[in-house]
């Protein structure tokens, strides 16, 4: 008997689940029958894998030489076959939260080996768990990791930063501070704000960043689901809000903030779910089109010029986009 892929994979799910009924009933075999397999593969490599006891199974030494060898063998055929799948599948479905311009599906449909691109917005914890579940192929996650980093540590989930976009304030436009160069914590004293709702992704950040402002008690006239809410409570009722720059709109102005953090736009995927070359072109797309983007937001495309050390995932494609501006 030659041990086979398959083998392979009965090895590792009796490894993870930690003992044969249950990996039995993961894998859908009677109890019996999974353990004749195991018996078949242990004789066929010339020793026993595991020690069997009440609570489990733990590993031989020879189990310990061989199990990372059939952990591999398991993650590059997982490889192969997202390679293959990625030239014959036919919807690639994508997630992101709150920023989801028609042109990103667009630009990613014509970048990506595949029938139809279907895109979704949702938050980020429920665009985690359908990544992880296989609902989605990819999402964009916001995070701040020393906050509330986005829950992708784990093997199956794999994740690259996209951008790191700075955190500013939105006043009304005519407002006193809207034409200054940038603000500090001083000039946030006095103003009347809407924040953001206590299960919104943004709440954890906004509240780190008041309290690091000692500011973390101001006037609230309102608490919010979303940017845009927030961007029309700035604009009717003169209110002012922390945001990302691509979470604000035009009916607003945007002013740098000093002694700010900047958040992390994640994109997170499976590890066994993307082809190398398909997921290099979903990364390199995204972040063209985030610079793209980014040149339609008043001020902030200046800001990214004169502060590239700032935004050193986007540095191939800066150049790009200002020679398409001139």
């Amino acid at each position: 008997m030659n041990v086979e892929l398959r083998h392979a994979r009965i090895v590792m799910a009796i490894d993870c689940a930690g003992s044969i009924s249950k990996a039995a009933v993961e894998l859908n075999l009677p109890q019996s029958s999974l353990t004749a397999q195991l018996h078949r593969i242990e004789k066929a490599i010339g020793g026993e894998l595991f020690v069997r006891s009440r609570s489990g199974v733990l590993p031989t030494s020879r189990g310990e030489r061989l199990l990372p060898l059939l952990a591999d063998l398991v993650h590059q055929a997982d490889l192969v076959i997202a390679e293959a799948s990625a030239f014959s599948s036919e919807v690639f479905r994508f997630g992101n939260a709150e920023w989801t311009p028609p042109s990103l599906r667009m630009v990613l449909q014509e970048a990506l080996p595949v029938g139809e691109v279907r895109s979704e917005t949702l938050a980020p914890a429920a665009a985690v768990a359908a990544v992880r579940g296989g609902a989605l192929n990819a999402a964009l996650v916001p995070s701040m990791a020393l906050v509330a980093p986005a829950d992708v540590l784990e093997p199956a989930l794999a994740k690259t930063v996209i951008v790191r976009e700075p955190v500013w304030l939105a006043v009304p436009r005519g407002h006193p501070l809207a034409d200054r160069v940038g603000v500090g914590v001083a000039d946030l004293a006095g103003l009347t704000w809407v924040r953001y709702a206590r299960d919104h992704w943004f709440h954890p950040i906004e509240k780190h960043l008041f309290a690091k402002f000692d500011h973390a008690d101001p006037e609230v006239l309102h608490y919010v689901d979303g940017h845009h809410e927030a961007m029309n409570w700035v604009r009717d009722a003169g209110a002012a809000a922390l945001t990302t720059p691509t979470g604000a709109t035009k009916e607003v102005a945007l002013v740098p903030l000093s002694g700010t953090a900047s958040t992390e736009m994640l994109l997170v995927w499976r590890t066994d779910s993307l082809a190398r070359g398909t997921l290099r072109s979903l990364v390199d797309t995204v972040r063209r089109y985030y610079c793209e983007y980014a040149r339609t937001i008043p001020r902030y495309w200046a800001w990214i010029a004169q502060h590239p050390e700032s935004f050193a995932e986007l540095r191939p494609f800066l150049s790009e986009a200002a020679a398409d501006a001139v």
